[in-house]
């Protein structure tokens, strides 16, 4: 005779149905006219990248990004996607991590000529072709080099028996903003890409929007975007206006384990950053810091109980937070919380309360928070 798995104090509660939303919103935004690269890097945005990205096969996509060749390999072998289906790691990979990129079918990011050299020597020690995307430098200052630079490397790669050139890519520094830098950027990509196409006499897949500039600037489509944060359900700036009523995927919720009365003055957790202004009902809630609410929100925070939206008091502790339910309750012992969410304070909402921002929000729900697909 086997236990009964206990249940879990925390769940981070996954609607599928909520994300495959997003992805029909997000195809009739682009209007149908180009391919749509999911991004599901950071177990995509800590949402639980294996079943997100075969809920995204369901809906349609079929071109997956992720960070680096770790997180690619995780894909290809978890079960999350098809064997058909095309995956980019947008990091720059090590030498020694070559070889992987061949043994399990991930395309990888091009922006030096030294990996060129030892992806062109792993690829013919392997007698494989390596798929390979370009990427250039246009202003974001992290990877990559400058356009006159990356046409080199992209002569390189024409003229190599042993790369196939998938695409040919950059990122936007401020991609929210469809003037100033971003037009800059996209001036620069948009005449490599031109003398690529028009020297080489082919075309080759172009993208640069990821969900800000997809929204801001129907110009830097091309061939390809790559939605992240809005698959999820935010906006990359919550400020923008957007046409695209994406809807939360995760809800963030945690059980109340106590509820203890306190009289006036009594105070709540460490250095004792609160004291109850009168007889105050308190319920104690199973998660914190280490299941992802930020230490940061302590005394600013809210959280909803049967409907009602109850204050955060006290400082946030590692593995439990403390709630104002007021003089009259019936709260009780095994109650859900909701932390965040489609039906509490939003990860936006959050990230206002702490100088953040809703990816790392999502992302900060740590791995003993039970994800549970519905």
């Amino acid at each position: 005779m086997t236990d009964p798995a206990p249940l879990p104090m925390a769940e981070a509660r996954i609607a599928l149905s909520h994300l495959e939303g997003n992805v029909r919103r997000i195809r009739q935004w682009t209007e149908g006219k180009t391919r749509i690269m999911a991004v599901v890097k950071a177990n995509a945005y800590g949402h639980g990248a294996d079943r997100v990205a075969a809920s995204l096969e369901t809906a349609g996509i079929s071109d997956f990004g992720v960070a680096n060749i770790q997180e690619a390999m995780a894909l290809r072998t978890g079960g999350g996607v098809r064997q058909q289906s095309a995956i980019l790691a947008f990091s720059s990979p090590l030498v020694s991590q070559i070889e992987s990129y061949l043994r399990y079918d991930i395309a990888m990011t091009l922006c030096s000529f030294e990996i060129l050299h030892a992806a062109e020597a792993t690829a013919a020690a392997n007698g494989k072709r390596l798929s390979v995307h370009v990427k250039t430098d246009t202003g974001m200052g992290r990877l990559g080099l400058p356009p006159a630079d990356t046409m080199e490397l992209l002569r390189a790669v024409r003229n190599s028996g042993y790369l196939d050139l998938k695409g040919v890519y950059t990122h936007f520094a401020e991609g929210s903003r469809p003037d100033g830098f971003t037009a800059l950027q996209l001036d620069r990509f948009r005449e490599l890409v031109t003398q690529y196409e028009s020297e080489s006499c082919r075309t080759v897949c172009k993208h640069a929007a990821s969900s800000g500039a997809m929204l801001c600037r129907k110009d830097s489509w091309f061939d390809m975007v790559r939605p992240g944060i809005m698959l999820y359900g935010y906006l990359p700036d919550p400020v923008m206006e957007s046409s695209v009523p994406v809807v939360p995927v995760m809800q963030m919720e945690a059980k109340v384990v106590f509820v203890k009365t306190l009289d006036t003055g009594d105070t709540v957790s460490y250095n004792r950053t609160w004291s109850a202004p009168g007889p105050r009902r308190i319920a104690t809630i199973a998660a914190g810091y280490a299941d992802g609410y930020p230490r940061s929100l302590s005394n600013r925070g809210t959280v909803v109980i049967g409907g009602k939206s109850c204050p955060q008091v006290g400082t946030v502790t590692m593995d439990q937070i403390m709630v104002d339910l007021g003089t009259n309750s019936d709260v009780k012992i095994g109650d859900k919380a909701i932390l965040f969410g489609w039906e509490g304070p939003s990860a936006d909402d959050i990230a206002r309360i702490t100088g953040s921002i809703s990816y790392e929000v999502l992302c900060s729900v740590s791995n003993r928070v039970c994800r549970v697909f519905i």
